[in-house]
């Protein structure tokens, strides 16, 4: 698909409502397992790997945010042609669900954004820098150090998310890590992923999106301390942004921070649940 192999992961039952999840960055499907467990109704869960991440292949060079409007296009074309798509997006996967759904308003039925509301805004001046270090991180890309201890990898996890248990954080480190070529656990991600983004990120091309949205929008927030390192920053123009949007919902989930559909699954899913429930005569 777009000259690309795609992981793409299924739960559920074919011919229930489809449900599409997507995940944030450094972050693969499987983080999705939690919510899908607490799920009550019948759903047909679609949840893909973005290019670079998890089971989808690696770029041949650096990866660039509209590849992944145009991936899901092309994923949505496949797996859900005819109805209008509701979509559930994590960090990246929420930022790229509502660029998507300002693009193409006939495409998306319902929105949910986990911890996703844009990023801090990059004046011009800063484009040389920028270039300058992308270049540099081109002829010298970064790497992943081996991953030596899988339980190290899991309290690292809980470290970073304190509502995490042991148990699901053990589940993330051995589905976000695999073998390589080489024979050598790592992060399942192409490390290229770390380099500079050269394109400067516009806050309001980013707006003028979703003004463009004509579905209805929830923002799920975490409540709690977050080590994401925007999350304050973004958080004090949050109103700002929420003026954007025609039709907006926001829940703020106590005990959790910005990986909340990994801290609060069970919350998270019933929010989901209610905001996206069929309607009489809604198509699957």
């Amino acid at each position: 698909m777009r000259g690309h192999a795609f992981h793409v992961r299924h739960w559920g039952r074919e011919g229930a409502p489809k449900l599409w999840m997507l995940h944030g960055w450094m972050d693969a499907s499987p983080t999705f397992q939690f919510v899908v467990d607490a799920l009550e109704r019948d759903w047909h869960v679609i949840a893909p790997d973005w290019r670079g991440f998890g089971l989808t292949a690696w770029n041949s060079g650096s990866y660039y945010f509209p590849d992944y409007l145009a991936d899901l296009d092309a994923l949505l074309s496949l797996h859900n042609p005819q109805a209008p798509a509701r979509l559930v997006g994590h960090s990246l996967g929420g930022m790229v669900a509502m660029s998507y759904a300002g693009a193409r308003p006939e495409r998306v039925s319902r929105l949910v954004s986990i911890d996703a509301f844009g990023l801090l805004d990059i004046p011009p001046e800063h484009a040389p820098q920028r270039y300058r270090q992308w270049l540099q991180e081109c002829a010298q890309p970064p790497g992943f150090a081996p991953v030596a201890d899988l339980d190290h990898f899991a309290s690292r996890l809980m470290r970073r998310n304190p509502h995490l248990t042991a148990t699901r954080a053990r589940f993330l480190a051995e589905h976000l890590t695999g073998i390589s070529a080489d024979g050598v656990r790592r992060h399942l991600a192409d490390p290229r992923h770390k380099m500079v983004n050269p394109v400067l990120y516009r806050l309001e091309e980013a707006k003028a999106c979703w003004r463009a949205i004509r579905c209805p929008v929830q923002w799920i927030l975490g409540g709690g301390a977050s080590d994401h390192p925007l999350t304050g920053k973004i958080r004090q123009t949050l109103h700002e942004r929420a003026a954007c949007f025609h039709e907006l919902e926001q829940l703020t989930i106590a005990d959790s921070g910005h990986m909340v559909q990994q801290e609060q699954p069970e919350q998270v899913a019933a929010a989901i649940e209610r905001f996206m429930a069929p309607t009489r005569g809604e198509a699957p």
